[in-house]
């Protein structure tokens, strides 16, 4: 939506892609510190047939199983969201933050911008 270096990246892969009802809501919250118009946020996932995944308890229970592996790098409970989903999905995780790329993690996580 910002044309943010690695938007290129994601626009890539949006269609069909999913994202956590946490990482939604943290993205909903960016558009609008922003402002930027909800309906864009709005038309963009209509377009690209984003599937919002609720926040159930399995989901929960992943993300909190996760603060030891993650507490050393400083990551945000919607980082572990974000990771829990790929976890239980067997998916590669797409993220702009550096600190998300543990080795130990059973997917992939793949740096859209400054990767080097």
């Amino acid at each position: 939506m910002n044309h943010e270096p690695g938007a290129d990246i994601v626009r890539a892969s949006l269609v069909g892609a999913f994202i956590s009802a946490v990482n939604y809501s943290e993205v909903m919250k960016k558009t609008i510190e922003r402002s930027v118009a909800v309906e864009t946020l709005h038309a963009l996932v209509k377009s690209a047939s984003l599937d919002i995944v609720p926040f159930d308890r399995s989901l929960a229970e992943t993300s909190a199983k996760l603060y030891p592996e993650t507490k050393a790098h400083g990551m945000s409970f919607a980082d572990c969201a974000c990771l829990a989903l790929g976890i239980q999905r067997k998916v590669m995780v797409l993220t702009a933050e550096k600190r998300m790329r543990i080795k130990s993690l059973p997917i992939t996580v793949k740096l859209i911008r400054n990767a080097h």
